[in-house]
């Protein structure tokens, strides 16, 4: 009788059976494991000690960098902004129920001032990461700040038919976002506050239909989370296209101006990093006080510049390169060019139409120094503000609405929440200065726009010429000389 207990079938099915259980139950088990490491993963991202993005913010001290700059310290070991204590607040979790944005001008230290909040609190319950222009990188970055690796060193790539980046990174990131949720709620009972992560220069996003949604869906999540007070979001932006379009339905955002230092605040600034710095530390003349304060007079109180001009030998000197330099930058984009050719129209159209706000800054600020006189008032006891034209009227001044966004871009103005627009900065508002004075200004800027129109007439106008040609018709014995040419030229 035959023995099916004994037969080799039935040990190779045995023995198939169980190593398909032993793979399927190793299996399940390694996808637990996985997806528990993954949070556990994020979680250490959070934790204080090591953050990708404060490491290299501290500087790196080696014998060659301290010969050739041994003074070259942040401004904020010397000075301490009135919204530094705010930050403080929102970047060590103690502001939940509300989601922030730092809106301010490049250079007036929003990002400085994060990450001497981050360094506070040792990172502790933040994460930080820089937006870009190509979404992919910019997913990258985010899964750096938030130590996710977007299941990408699964081993389980075997068992699936698609690529986990098939869905682009709008979908990835939103996976993050999903685990980031699972690990913000659990570590919010523990901790009794939230995270904090930080979207820094989200300006940097495209202002395209792709950026606008990455935008949307960061907001959206913040919105969510905000409410819950699991997690607070943090974003920073140079530039104001993206508050105009995050305050369409930002119910639970704060924004945050970061914006220059007033002329008082700014010589007390220079004066004390100038102090600190050992080449300086002695205690200066009457006449280096002079020079120090007719040099920020021209640059203003952007943090950027009054760095660069208090540790510099010569301030005087170094606050007139810095001019010079805004200067050669707004002539290279939006230089003015007498009879160009219409290849060039379209450029013309927008620097003419840049001038004319520019103008109109350089107009704003001989009426308030007229009005000091007038009043008998140095301009030096008074803390004389940049000159602010609304939004408004800066359209009907340009007659063009399209070309605020890319001046903004550039640099050249500034737009805060009020929709006041001025210029970008004190050395912005200088230059414009003295291309304005120069002779004959008026003359050119007007000569470009009447050659933008001339070019323009020409293409609107079509001209239709007849031209005589002659033949002969024989009718009844009589010649008769007819003839009719057409052309069209344009």
């Amino acid at each position: 009788m035959f023995s099916f207990t004994k037969s080799p079938m039935f040990d190779a099915m045995l023995t198939t059976m169980i190593g398909l259980g032993a793979v399927f139950v190793g299996g399940v088990i390694y996808v637990d494991w996985y997806k528990k490491n993954v949070l556990s993963k994020i979680e250490d991202a959070f934790k204080p000690g090591y953050d990708p993005a404060l490491e290299l913010a501290k500087p790196v001290t080696s014998p060659k960098q301290s010969s050739l700059f041994p003074d070259d310290d942040p401004w904020t070991q010397t000075l301490r902004r009135k919204e530094q204590t705010e930050i403080d607040h929102i970047v060590h979790g103690e502001e939940s129920g509300h989601y922030f944005m730092l809106l301010g001008p490049k250079g007036s230290g929003k990002g400085t001032m994060i990450f001497d909040a981050m360094t506070a609190c040792n990172a502790d319950g933040v994460s930080m990461c820089d937006a870009h222009p190509d979404l992919e990188v910019f997913r990258l970055r985010l899964g750096k700040a938030l130590n996710f690796e977007f299941n990408e060193d699964t081993q389980t790539g075997l068992f699936q038919r698609r690529d986990p980046r098939e869905g682009g990174p709008a979908l990835d990131i939103e996976r993050a976002m999903n685990k980031l949720e699972k690990v913000a709620l659990q570590s919010a009972r523990k901790r009794g506050k939230p995270f904090v992560l930080i979207i820094n220069n989200i300006h940097f996003f495209q202002n395209n239909e792709e950026g606008k949604n990455m935008i949307l869906q960061l907001q959206q999540r913040a919105e969510a989370w905000a409410a819950s007070g699991i997690l607070t979001m943090v974003f920073s932006s140079d530039d104001f296209w993206p508050f105009h379009i995050m305050r369409k339905n930002g119910s639970r955002m704060h924004v945050l101006s970061i914006s220059d230092l007033s002329p008082r605040e700014a010589f007390q600034a220079a004066s004390r990093i100038r102090q600190s710095t050992s080449k300086y530390s002695a205690t200066s003349t009457p006449e280096e006080q002079e020079q120090l304060q007719e040099a920020i007079s021209l640059v203003g109180g952007r943090l950027s510049y009054l760095n660069k001009v208090s540790k510099s030998k010569n301030v005087l000197k170094m606050a007139e390169h810095l001019m010079e330099v805004e200067k050669a930058w707004i002539l290279s984009q939006i230089g003015l060019i007498p009879d160009c050719d219409d290849d060039v129209m379209d450029e013309q159209k927008w620097s003419s139409c840049s001038w004319l706000l520019l103008r109109e800054f350089v107009r704003e600020r001989e009426k308030q120094l007229k009005e000091l006189e007038e009043a008998g008032i140095l301009e030096s006891d008074v803390e004389l503000p940049l000159p602010s034209i609304s939004w408004y009227r800066c359209r009907q001044i340009m007659t063009r609405a399209d070309f605020m966004e890319e001046l903004d871009r550039l640099n050249i103005i500034a737009i805060d929440i009020q929709h006041n627009v001025r210029p970008d900065s004190n050395l912005i508002l200088a230059a414009a200065q003295e291309v304005v004075k120069e002779e004959d200004f008026d003359k050119t800027l007007d000569g470009v726009r009447d050659r933008i129109d001339e070019i323009e007439s020409l293409h609107r106008t079509r001209e239709l010429t007849v031209r005589p040609t002659y033949w002969t018709i024989s009718t009844w014995g009589i010649n008769t000389s007819l003839s009719v040419q057409g052309s069209r030229s344009g």
